[in-house]
């Protein structure tokens, strides 16, 4: 497994099981989706390649670090190190982009947009998912910015004018969870009475932001080891997008 460079790529540990089932969820529902050429933005650790590699003719996966090696040893798997956007590919490249927590961190969104549409072949798909901004308990300084759910399809009816919009919900244990979490994050965060998570530039939230989150996490696991280790992919369910889902879920159809 690749190493984590910041508790904002998810990973295996125990301590991140809540989002790491959540991102499970998106790459299972995805592999039902694809088909054809696919290209990943956002390969991360890697943990996704063999969701979705089987279903793909085609399987290209980019990311600005390289994932552990084993994982794209696979005869229709390639890894690209780039940083997006632009896309390094010719237009009408693939007939399926999946990005799946990226494009909260894209400063320029709307060209992120604009290149997926461009290598799409008519009638391709762009399968998204994002934070849905309402649920978020803090600032994430690695984020650029979070969407709710009519930001996000605004952003994405300029080059996609059809889309089918979910969100990606939990049970009763995942909500415990979080608001077991929403209480270890106010508990930090009483100590920030000058608000400066909303004041200060990004950069310099960076590492105070993953220390903190971390050590939240570990906490929390350590309090309540059962709940979260207990945590499936099957205890989150994608349904019609409101305001308490935790992802927005979007599959946007190139004309």
């Amino acid at each position: 497994m690749a190493t984590i460079r910041t508790a904002e790529r998810v990973s295996v540990e125990a301590s991140d099981n809540f989002v790491f089932q959540r991102s499970l969820l998106a790459y299972h529902t995805a592999a039902g989706l694809i088909s054809g050429d696919v290209l990943e933005i956002g390969t991360g650790s890697g943990y996704g390649i063999e969701v979705i590699a089987p279903h793909a003719t085609r399987f290209v996966t980019i990311d600005k670090h390289a994932p552990a090696q084993e994982l794209t040893r696979v005869a229709n798997v390639t890894f690209r190190q780039a940083t997006v956007p632009p896309l390094p590919f010719p237009s009408e490249s693939f007939d399926c982009v999946i990005s799946f927590q990226v494009i909260e961190h894209i400063r320029c969104d709307a060209e992120f947009v604009r290149e997926i549409h461009r290598v799409l072949r008519p009638g391709g798909r762009f399968i998204v998912t994002t934070p849905n901004a309402p649920m978020s308990l803090t600032r994430n300084p690695w984020h650029v910015r979070e969407y709710t759910a009519d930001e996000l399809e605004r952003l994405l009816a300029v080059c996609f004018p059809s889309m089918e919009k979910s969100g990606v919900f939990g049970n009763e244990k995942i909500m415990e969870y979080y608001e077991k979490n929403r209480e270890g994050v106010r508990r930090i965060t009483r100590f920030d009475i000058f608000d400066l998570q909303h004041r200060l530039p990004r950069r310099l939230l960076q590492l105070p932001y993953d220390i903190l989150n971390r050590i939240n996490r570990r906490k929390l696991l350590s309090q309540a080891t059962e709940l979260t280790t207990s945590i499936k992919m099957d205890d989150y369910f994608l349904a019609p997008v409101g305001d308490r889902c935790f992802d927005l879920f979007y599959v946007a159809h190139k004309a």
